[in-house]
């Protein structure tokens, strides 16, 4: 573990291994454990970088910044900070947007990309997964002040749900649970989590500007699962010069959790 001042912050970032860089971009509600169960696998061959991103876990609670493109340059930066000219990129849920707008706005820093149960932004391809309308606590989450006030007191029940519903009721470690329900406690850690969400309509902009002058040239794996699905390759498919793409089945949303063996025998190979 260690502490690294990265474009005004203090990020968070659990280190292993040793060889080329893999970093490691987590959602909500997680921190840098959920990649708990597949940085074994990965630091074999390489040095695995999972941080904490802004506002979550351990790493600063900013004020601002929670748009992707800024997420981004923390990301960029953390590498320039550990001496990492280039890394594969992995990014799951709210590190998916952040993932694909570094390899957009920097391909040279990026060897390959990986990106997991996330839409990006308003890009064509995903009408049939939003053909309900967005997941429930995106309106929820987006509303400043409400959530955080909301749930104060109850992080621990409402953190559980997304843990049950994103393992299809199989759960996570005890251990990592409690991490996760102590990272969202408190009324100002819920704000930096829901202020990731209240910066989307920011993120989905710098999306669609940066597919407006560029295509995705880095070799790239989408990979689903329940709920999103193929949702996400079907968005990359236009725009991708080079993409792979894998549905994992009877998986939930927190893959790396979920199926950890399943995702580390898709990622070795993808890397080497």
């Amino acid at each position: 573990m260690r502490r690294i001042r990265a474009n005004g912050i203090d990020v968070n970032v659990a280190i292993a291994g040793a060889g080329p860089a893999v970093l490691l971009l987590h959602g909500f509600p997680h921190t840098w454990r959920l990649w708990a169960e597949v940085m074994p696998h990965l630091a074999r061959h390489h040095r695995v970088i999972a941080p904490d991103l802004r506002g979550l876990g351990a790493s600063t609670r900013a004020v601002g910044g929670y748009d992707a493109g800024t997420l981004a340059e923390d990301a960029e930066c953390l590498l320039d900070a550990l001496n990492e000219p280039t890394a594969a990129v992995v990014g799951i849920d709210a590190g998916t947007p952040v993932a694909f707008l570094l390899a957009m706005r920097r391909p040279e820093r990026v060897r390959k990309l990986v990106v997991m149960e996330s839409l990006l932004g308003a890009l064509p391809g995903a009408k049939d997964f939003l053909r309900g309308g967005p997941p429930w606590w995106f309106g929820f989450h987006a509303v400043p002040g409400l959530a955080e006030t909301v749930l104060t007191g109850h992080e621990a029940e409402y953190v559980d749900w997304f843990l049950d519903a994103g393992t299809l009721g199989r759960g996570i470690p005890q251990e990592i649970r409690d991490e996760f329900v102590a990272a969202y406690t408190g009324s100002d850690a819920l704000r930096c989590a829901f202020s990731h969400y209240r910066a989307m309509p920011t993120s989905a902009r710098q999306i669609s500007d940066a597919v407006a002058t560029a295509r995705l040239t880095v070799p790239t794996m989408a990979i689903g699962a329940h709920p999103v699905g193929n949702a996400l390759e079907r968005q990359l498919r236009p725009i991708a010069d080079d993409l792979v793409a894998h549905l994992i089945e009877d998986c939930g949303h927190i893959i790396p959790l979920d199926r950890p063996r399943t995702l580390a025998a898709l990622l070795t190979p993808f890397f080497a």
